[in-house]
């Protein structure tokens, strides 16, 4: 069925299971099947939680003999195995077969629903719950489910709190290793990704993509209750909560309640006057990052939204809606007792003291 070769008959039975989809060896407690039975017994650690193999150096458990060994070399620095073509180096077999493939082209391993292709048979497990909706992982402190253990584990510590990934520069902490590769980037300044449109650079792929959603005015995210779009999944998500009137955190200090975790943060700031986010040029503190990041602006001279109808740029996009309305000759705030009509909300505020009489300054 294809040209691979082996030394024992007992290599090629087990290699023939990736035709025929065979899979013999199938775990008693949820029924997942394997093509090998040593993986089998791998599989079964995930229920028992049973890590017999410690690393010396740094205290790591495994479940197998296999990775035990490929973990070591992460402190020996070998990489046994070079790629013949372009003589990359790898810790493991099976990383040198995979990278193998981004030459070749070759993705042996095919889904039996869609016909979809991959290259790694973990990568054919992991789709093939797409079309089943199997979450075998379950979080033991709440009901989340997820597809993949490298899902759960990042989980658990929210719940934990523990951060093992630290900057050797400043010290700080993070749940998620590239959680930290991104943070280093604030040391170094790297900022790779530049956008084709106008001058601002980004640190990471998932930002450049975020920021040409302000040139193109893509709204990708849906509510499926009132069809309103969003550029933003978390916009999304704080508007499906309009619909739910879902507030489920309190504030202990007064009676106030919020949808995220993070605007209760930032609102407790307002009690404890706390501003732990400080510019490293002028010592400015803010309650929040964003706060930071906008400001951060005025050292940088960054306008990355930009006027189509002129030449004017601006750090935020708020200024440049409200510069919108000198083309658009759009008026939103009215006085409601005279009906004059402002482009901003501040204008109608300074125009009620005609009224009232009252100067709140």
């Amino acid at each position: 069925m294809c040209s691979s070769r082996f030394s024992y008959p007992s290599h090629l039975t087990i290699h023939m299971r990736i035709h025929t989809g065979e899979k013999p060896f199938q775990c008693e407690i949820c029924s997942t099947c394997f093509t090998r039975r040593s993986h089998l017994t791998q599989h079964m650690s995930t229920h028992t939680g049973e890590k017999p193999f410690q690393c010396k150096v740094c205290a790591s458990r495994f479940a197998s003999r296999g990775n035990l060994t490929i973990h070591m070399r992460t402190h020996t620095g070998e990489k046994p195995f070079q790629c013949e073509i372009c003589s990359t180096c790898f810790t493991s077999r099976a990383q040198l077969t995979s990278h193998t493939r981004t030459h070749t082209g070759e993705k042996p391993f095919q889904c039996r629903i869609c016909g979809s292709r991959f290259k790694q048979y973990s990568s054919l497990t992991r789709h093939m719950k797409t079309h089943t909706g199997k979450k075998p992982y379950q979080c033991k402190m709440c009901s989340s489910r997820f597809t993949r253990r490298s899902s759960l584990i990042p989980h658990m510590r929210t719940h934990t709190g523990e951060k093992p990934f630290q900057c050797e520069m400043c010290s700080a902490c993070f749940t998620l290793r590239c959680h930290l590769t991104r943070h280093m980037m604030s040391h170094t300044g790297e900022k790779p990704y530049q956008c084709k449109i106008c001058i601002s650079r980004f640190s990471r792929r998932d930002d450049l993509t975020v920021h040409m959603r302000t040139h193109t005015g893509e709204k990708p995210f849906q509510c499926k209750i009132c069809d309103s779009r969003f550029a933003y999944r978390h916009c999304l998500t704080r508007h499906m909560m309009t619909h739910t009137g879902e507030e489920r955190f309190r504030c202990k200090m007064c009676v106030l309640w919020f949808t995220r975790q993070s605007d209760l943060a930032m609102h407790i700031r307002t009690h404890t006057r706390e501003k732990p986010f400080q510019c490293e040029i002028c010592s400015f503190c803010f309650t929040s990052r964003s706060h930071l990041t906008r400001h951060m602006k005025t050292h940088t001279g960054e306008k990355p939204f930009q006027c189509e109808m002129c030449v004017s740029r601006f750090t935020r996009r708020s200024d440049l809606t409200v510069h919108m309305r000198i083309h658009t000759g759009e008026k939103p705030f009215q006085c409601e007792i005279c009906s004059t009509s402002f482009t901003r909300r501040s204008s109608l505020t300074n125009h009620m003291w005609t009224h009232t009489g009252k100067k709140p300054f």
